[in-house]
């Protein structure tokens, strides 16, 4: 049996754009997505902080220490601009590996870049 586990996410990221006129996605810095593990196209969640809207899409790479956190296509009418966000992925976990499992947490600061990457989360820790 597999589980689905919460692979890696980005917490209270701020939105810098939003794009409807584009093709759909999330424009991501890169270092982000890199801190995170993330790789361009893969699915991923999002849940707005400010509205609880919540919706999936995919990643595309946004330009290097940049703190963009673009929301293309018609999700761009999910967010505002600097709302906050999570992004999350998920994986399929074997039964066998659930216990060891930790996902990879970024927290950024008040640009959008990586201030810190941990492996745990408490329940009620404020961030």
């Amino acid at each position: 049996m597999k589980r689905e586990m919460l692979r890696a996410k980005v917490h209270r990221v701020r939105v810098t754009e939003a794009n409807l006129e584009y093709e759909g996605s999330l424009t991501l810095d890169v270092a982000l997505m890199e801190a995170g593990g993330f790789v361009p196209f893969e699915r991923i969640d999002v849940y707005n902080v400010a509205g609880g809207e919540r919706f999936s899409t995919y990643l595309i790479e946004g330009e290097r220490g940049s703190g963009v956190c673009c929301v293309n296509g018609a999700a761009a009418h999910l967010v505002r601009l600097g709302d906050p966000v999570i992004i999350a992925s998920y994986a399929s976990v074997d039964e066998s590996e659930v216990l060891s499992h930790r996902p990879i947490v970024v927290l950024v600061d008040a640009k959008n870049h990586v201030r810190e990457v941990k492996h745990t989360e408490a329940a009620g820790a404020k961030v």
